[in-house]
């Protein structure tokens, strides 16, 4: 079947819609902050036999993930042939496709009669799911099994009926129930919503048309990327980065991409990485092969469309039992921050085949800390969030300041809003000068954020990186500034604090600062003009001494 291109295109921008209905309806309906405010959540559209085809403006290391985890499924758990009208699908479990354990995904597919036509999914990230500390990111974990529930692929509805039991016992697994609930229901009301939709535009269009477009977007995608692959230079290009440490030891942990480039096709090999952690930074196959792509298509910034077809000329190698490529049960519930540095170091290895166009490094880690509060009711609260630091600089510009996008894309959690829900008050948020990278063009500011504690009995856990390896500079600019952590108590005492922090006792009048890193510069700094360096000390971004 032959489609107009016009048509196509049209098809296209429906099933992006339908992926973005769902976001929204997230977005509407969710409970806690960490969904609502951050935005930690992605949604897709597959086709019927599973491939990627359309999907939301969330967060690329879910997105390009999220299909690995359903051909997982579909391979090893629940053949499609088992699937029927009215199932969804749900797992967390890192080692049957997920990612970490509070990142729930659930799929349902999609018919039209009796013709499977789509499959519609949604990955939420989860306030609480259990484990060793509030927001399920214990930083001395050694085990998967420490880290919190675990949801093999399994069905949570069944031909329409939904099996209660299931979320019964993921309820019961966590500190949060009430909002962790709510937010279970927005995510099976978003699947909904995204199967109507998807009917919709089979009934406009037909089944056989819908199917034959599906194909065809997804062809589209790899063309282009085949084309931008054809454009970089034929070679072996090679980068390394470090994580800091594992929170067990504090051994550096090595993250290597030898990258090849032939014709149109490309080949990544993380092989020489470390040997997986025994703290929880590691990272399943399917996460790093998420970072490989998200590196990629930010380093070529061409506009494909992201879907099944534009992956398909890359090939992914890594040895399995490193940190790139970790086996079970080892921990993984901050993975992102080798998934970060996969995405760090494979831009690093395009600025080699694609010099001049590819930014220096950015802050490169999710900073994640959690409060767990103790009410006198004996009421559990948690407070959960994300922070983000400066991009890397731009061989034609300044990296941009306190700024997330790219690999988790998480948005900002307004303070006003987190003081309402918690019993914190912000005493700073801004930008920290002086931690954007040194270069002729300069890497992006990280951020200064510090709340005070008004809760008598709470808990403080943190999950941090980049305090030793600074992100990169390239072509000359130096690294941007280091990330820090430290605690004011009541009295006045203040202690530096390390990257990783598990259930630190805090109370009433003891201020929290976490100043996140600056990305890296780019360029001779000498060659830096006047009236840019001007303009940084006008606007606060360097002090007086360091220009």
């Amino acid at each position: 079947m032959t489609l107009d291109p016009i048509q196509i295109e049209i098809i296209r921008n429906a099933l992006v819609a339908a992926a973005e209905e769902m976001s929204i309806t997230v977005w509407r309906t969710s409970r806690s902050s960490i969904v609502r405010e951050n935005l930690d959540y992605s949604t897709a559209v597959f086709d019927a036999d599973g491939q990627s085809t359309a999907q939301s403006a969330r967060m690329p290391v879910h997105l390009n993930s999220m299909a690995s985890c359903l051909e997982d499924i579909l391979a090893h758990h629940i053949p499609v042939e088992d699937w029927q009208d009215g199932d969804i699908i749900i797992t967390n479990d890192p080692y049957s496709g997920g990612q970490h354990l509070p990142d729930v995904m659930t799929f349902m597919p999609v018919y039209l009669g009796e013709e499977r036509i789509a499959i519609a999914g949604i990955l939420v990230h989860h306030l609480d799911v259990g484990g060793g500390a509030p927001g399920s990111f214990d930083p001395n974990a050694t085990e998967i099994f420490q880290e919190g529930f675990r949801i093999p692929p399994l069905h949570l509805q069944r031909g329409g009926v939904f099996n209660k039991e299931v979320e019964m016992l993921f309820l019961r697994n966590t500190r949060e129930p009430e909002k962790v609930g709510g937010d279970f229901l927005s995510q099976i009301a978003s699947l909904e919503i995204g199967a109507a939709n998807l009917r919709r535009v089979a009934k406009r269009y037909g089944a056989a048309t819908l199917r034959e477009a599906s194909k065809q977007i997804q062809a589209q995608s790899e063309g282009a990327m085949r084309a931008a692959i054809a454009s970089i230079p034929d070679g072996r290009y090679e980068f390394e980065d470090f994580v800091d440490n594992d929170g067990i030891t504090e051994t550096p942990i090595r993250i290597h991409v030898t990258l090849v480039v032939t014709g149109d096709t490309m080949e990544v090999d993380l092989g020489e990485s470390a040997e997986q952690a025994a703290g929880p930074v590691n990272c399943t196959r399917n996460m790093t092969n998420s970072a490989v792509f998200c590196g990629i298509m930010m380093a070529i910034d061409d506009h494909i469309p992201a879907n099944a077809g534009c992956y398909r000329p890359i090939t992914i190698k890594s040895t399995p039992g490193t940190v790139v490529d970790a086996q079970s049960p080892a921990p993984v519930a901050n993975r992102m921050a080798v998934g970060h540095r996969v995405v760090n170091t494979t831009m690093g290895a395009m600025a080699q085949a694609l010099p001049g166009r590819v930014a220096a490094a950015y802050y490169g880690v999710s900073f994640v800390y959690a409060i767990g509060f103790e009410h006198d009711d004996g009421s559990r609260q948690v407070y959960f969030d994300i922070e983000c630091g400066g991009w890397g600089a731009h061989p034609t510009a300044d990296g941009a300041s306190g700024f997330s996008c790219g690999f988790h894309n998480i948005s900002n959690g307004p303070v006003e809003m987190i003081e309402i829900d918690y019993p914190v008050t912000f005493t700073e948020y801004a930008f920290a000068n002086n931690t954007g990278g040194r270069g002729r063009k300069r890497g992006g500011l990280g951020l200064s954020r510090a709340f005070r504690i008004d809760s008598p009995k709470a808990t403080f856990t943190a999950n941090l990186d980049r305090f030793s390896n600074p992100p990169y500079g390239l072509d000359g600019g130096e690294r941007g500034g280091p990330a820090s952590l430290s605690i004011t108590r009541a009295d006045g005492s203040v202690e530096e604090l390390k990257a990783k922090v598990r259930s630190l006792p805090v109370k009433s009048g003891d201020i929290v600062r976490l100043q996140t890193a600056g990305g890296g510069g780019y360029g001779n700094p000498s060659e830096r003009t006047t009236e840019d360096r001007e303009a940084d000390l006008l606007d606060g971004y360097v002090t007086e001494a360091r220009s």
